[in-house]
C-alpha cells in the first residue's frame, strides 16, 4: 500500500466510525426514553395498586 491509499483508507475508517458513533448515540437516547416511559407506567400501576389496598 502506498501512502496515499493508506490516507484514503484511514479517512474512510474514520467516517465509518463517526457514523456508527452517531447511530449508537441515537439508539442510546431511544432506549433511555423507552426506559423512562416504562418506569412511569410501572409507577402509575404501583400507585393505583396502593390506592386499592
Amino acid at each position: 500500500m502506498t501512502k496515499r491509499t493508506k490516507k484514503k483508507v484511514a479517512k474512510e475508517v474514520k467516517s465509518v466510525k463517526k457514523k456508527i458513533g452517531k447511530k449508537v448515540k441515537a439508539t442510546k437516547k431511544k432506549v433511555a426514553k423507552k426506559v423512562k416511559s416504562v418506569k412511569k407506567k410501572v409507577a402509575k400501576k404501583v400507585k393505583a395498586a396502593k390506592k386499592k389496598i
